[in-house]
């Protein structure tokens, strides 16, 4: 099992910054790829960015590339996501989520993770 704790959401002005962070306890961390999802109400939950084991790689959705960055800090047990200039557009619950061992499936599909956070709000007014 793996617990995930997200936490950083807030209100902020568009244009502004929000940084995320996703405390891991459990299993051990560092052999997860993970992810950051977000679901506003009525609609899916979406990818956001995901970031690998050694966190060497990472990957974002193009409607926030450029603006979020994506790390992790295996010692620590915790990823973050970092968001700048945030849009009306960013407004939803973010989640973050460990990926299966062994998924064969693509990273942004969240029927690929085995655990969930609780979410943290983001509300980004224009």
């Amino acid at each position: 099992q793996v617990q995930l704790v997200e936490s950083g959401g807030g209100s902020v002005q568009a244009g502004g910054s929000l940084r995320l962070s996703c405390a891991a306890s459990g299993r051990t961390f560092s052999s997860y790829f993970m992810g950051w999802f977000r679901q506003a109400p009525g609609k899916e939950r979406e990818f956001v960015s995901g970031i690998s084991t050694s966190g060497s790689n990472t990957y974002y959705a193009d409607s926030v590339k450029g603006r979020f960055t994506i790390s992790r800090d295996n010692a620590k047990n915790t990823m973050y996501l970092q968001m700048n200039n945030l849009k009306a557009e960013d407004t939803s619950l973010y989640f973050c989520g460990a990926r299966r061992l062994m998924s064969k499936g693509g990273y942004a599909r969240s029927d690929q993770y085995a655990y969930w956070g609780q979410g943290t709000q983001v509300t980004v007014s224009s």
